[in-house]
Parts: C-alpha cells; structure tokens; sequence
C-alpha cells in the first residue's frame, strides 16, 4: 500500500492592482503586452476600453483597476496587458486584462488556498477562489472565468460579431 502525500501544485503569475497583488493561474495566461492604444467601442461598460487585433483575433481589453472599483490611473511604462482564456460552458474566449505591473510567478498548492473573507465593496468575492501566503505576502488568487463571463462575455460576443 502506497500513500501519495504530494499535493497538486500549480504555478500562478501574480499582478499588482493598487497596492494588492493578485494571482490568475497561468495555464490561463496567453501572453503578456505592453500597453497600446485599443479600438473603443461605443455604448460598453467604463471598464471595458475597447479592443484589439492580435494577429487576426479581436480581443476585448478590460481595465481591472475599473473592473474592481478603484480610481483611475493614467497608463504608464509599468502598465500591462495580460491575455488570458476565458471559459464560459464550452465557449473559450480570449480578453486581456489592463493591470498596473506584473509581479512574479509562484507555485501554489491547493491546500494553501484559503477561503476569503468578504471584501466588502472593494472587490465582489465571486471573483475571488481564495488567498494564498506567499513569500510572507498575502496574495488574492481570482477566478478569472467568473471575473470575466458576467456582463463581459455578452457585450464581447456583439462585439465579435460585429468586427
């Protein structure tokens, strides 16, 4: 008889919105681009800046800091775009996320994801699947498909459409 005593550990690139960091699963993560100027796309939430063409796919650009509530800033050298896939039932979709920087990449075990509190208004915690201490840092680990399929996911659709 054989135990397995490993736990499943996944890598999670981590970002900075604010003075948070935050952790998508980068299994999720398509690319990472420098900011540049997007497509608007008339009657859309705030948050949603627009779109873009990367390499023959229109992709949806969605600022996070809006996204969360949080004030405005002007983009800057720091600022990125991360390129995530987005799974909805058995659609996949690509949108990129405007944060403030990237931060780093950590292996997360499950077991070290731990429930959230409720955040209040700051950040709904739908989005969140958890938080995890790393390197002596809190990190907040979001459920990108979640953060990204509510109201999101319709106006993307339109807008592929339309493009």
């Amino acid at each position: 008889m054989t135990t397995d005593n490993t736990q499943m550990t996944s890598k999670y690139l981590t970002f900075v919105l604010a003075t948070e960091e935050y952790a998508v699963d980068i299994l999720r993560v398509q690319e990472i681009k420098g900011w540049s100027r997007v497509t608007p796309i008339p009657n859309t939430p705030e948050y949603i800046c627009g779109v873009i063409n990367l390499r023959g796919t229109i992709v949806p650009i969605i600022d996070l800091r809006l996204r969360f509530g949080l004030p405005k800033l002007e983009y800057g050298a720091m600022t990125v775009v991360v390129v995530v896939k987005v799974i909805s039932g058995n659609k996949e979709r690509i949108m990129g996320i405007v944060v403030d920087a990237v931060s780093d990449v950590y292996d997360i075990t499950e077991s070290d994801i731990k429930p959230a509190p409720d955040f209040g208004s700051v950040i709904s915690i739908e989005f969140v699947r958890g938080l995890a201490t790393v390197s002596d840092k809190m990190v907040i680990v979001l459920d990108i498909d979640r953060l990204l399929n509510s109201a999101e996911l319709a106006v993307v659709e339109n807008v592929a459409q339309a493009a």
